[in-house]
């Protein structure tokens, strides 16, 4: 059977957020792309459900009324406004996301699970410009004669897409990666994270804070509460993958340990009933600044290495590189130029440029949650100090602030706060 021929200008491998992201802002150029999804939509993604405020900038610069859509579907989407940082001796600090939000306000975030929020993405990408193409089977991609060549099988037929551009947002074992990016070609899962729903949860905060619980047998790792919608609840457990393999853990007994039996959190679970098995994925974080582009590629999202070292958040990173690799790719188009220098430039620069810092404080964040003296300290600090809660809650949305993390002077003035 000959392969019947696909010729377009980009074409997207992966239609998560960070392939989503990329697609909904090529569409608003104009510009025609191809899509390659290995899965049929709705498909679930294992994941902690948490979109931070930035998740909700990328969807409200594209698009207001999608966020008017979210806040109005409360079965699916529950407004998140706050973190809750749970020392390890229990003593709890609230972290509201925008500390002058007043009521009545959009509020900055949400959870919802990733089945729900990853299907309304997809049913947002049909356009004039967007090919979309479910249960594709990718068979061999390769740069040749100044275009990416990729050649797959769909509905029993197979297909050779050209294209000026590919961008790989196909995960932490991104293919697009391997084959194209030969200096970096694996992405190690720096954190492993275990998830499971259950309902019956109790003691949630009025106003869905999501829940980071630094609790000592989970350390240098944390467990997690995200309030969801109809009663239910994500929780779960991060923790790094070398102390994992050093000390030879096995998490899901440290996860369903702690919640029987840390007197912090046992007692909210006393009638709570998992509704499914729990799963696990690798998490590759954002700890360091990796090439993310080169000859014709991008690379978004997982496959990218963009999670909070921190929170391990990855959906806002996801979809705010998918927007700039938009950006970048309606520039090469217009320039006529693929190459790895100019690519660098328009994207790498770019993003790391934009989430760089905030990447390389979150890691900051991430090491000193390694003692549980350290989070006592800030956490008995701010709780008795109002100016330093606040200035706590403002480091969230004030990258400026969050930057004071890495100065000694800080700590002098935790030590002396009255």
């Amino acid at each position: 059977m000959i392969p019947e021929k696909i010729e377009t200008q980009v074409v997207i491998i992966g239609a998560g957020p960070a392939g989503a992201g990329a697609s909904i802002y090529l569409t608003k150029a104009g510009i025609p792309h191809v899509i390659l999804e290995k899965q049929t939509f709705p498909r679930d993604k294992v994941c902690g459900d948490g979109c931070s405020g930035k998740t909700a900038f990328v969807l409200r610069k594209a698009n207001p009324a999608w966020m008017n859509e979210i806040f109005q579907t409360a079965e699916q989407f529950m407004p998140s406004n706050g973190i809750l940082l749970a020392a390890p001796n229990g003593k709890v600090l609230n972290i509201p996301y925008d500390v002058n939000r007043k009521q009545g306000d959009t509020p900055p975030g949400f959870t919802t699970r990733r089945i729900v929020f990853d299907n309304f993405l997809f049913e947002k990408l049909s356009s004039p410009y967007s090919t979309i193409y479910q249960n594709a089977t990718l068979q061999n991609m390769e740069r040749h004669a100044g275009k990416v060549i990729v050649n797959f099988a769909h509905e029993a037929k197979s297909y050779v897409l050209s294209a000026r551009l590919i961008v790989g947002a196909d995960g932490d074992k991104s293919e697009v990666r391997k084959i194209f990016l030969k200096s970096n070609q694996i992405i190690k899962a720096d954190a492993v994270g275990l998830r499971a729903y259950y309902s019956g949860v109790t003691g949630c905060h009025a106003e869905n804070f999501i829940e980071l619980h630094f609790l000592k047998e989970l350390l240098p790792g944390y467990l997690w509460i995200f309030p969801l919608p109809n009663g239910m609840a994500n929780i779960g457990v991060c923790m790094p993958s070398e102390r994992i393999r050093k000390n030879k853990i096995n998490l899901r007994e440290r996860m369903l340990h702690a919640l029987s039996n840390n007197p912090t959190l046992n007692y909210r679970f006393t009638n709570a009933i998992m509704q499914d098995k729990i799963q696990g994925w690798g998490l590759p974080m954002g700890t360091k600044k990796v090439p993310v582009s080169g000859d014709h590629f991008l690379l978004v999202g997982d496959a990218a290495g963009l999670i909070d070292p921190f929170s391990g958040e990855g959906i806002g990173n996801a979809l705010y590189s998918g927007m700039l690799s938009a950006y970048a790719v309606e520039k090469s188009l217009q320039s006529n130029n693929y190459n790895a220098t100019f690519l660098k430039q328009q994207y790498d620069e770019v993003l790391y440029r934009r989430i760089g810092d905030e990447l390389k404080i979150s890691a900051t964040l991430q090491r000193i949650c390694r003692y549980p003296w350290g989070l006592n300290f800030v956490v008995n600090k701010a709780t008795k100090s109002p100016s330093l809660g606040k200035t706590i809650s403002s480091m969230f949305s004030d990258i400026d602030l969050r930057n004071q993390l890495r100065k000694p002077s800080f700590y002098a003035k935790i030590l002396f706060n009255r």
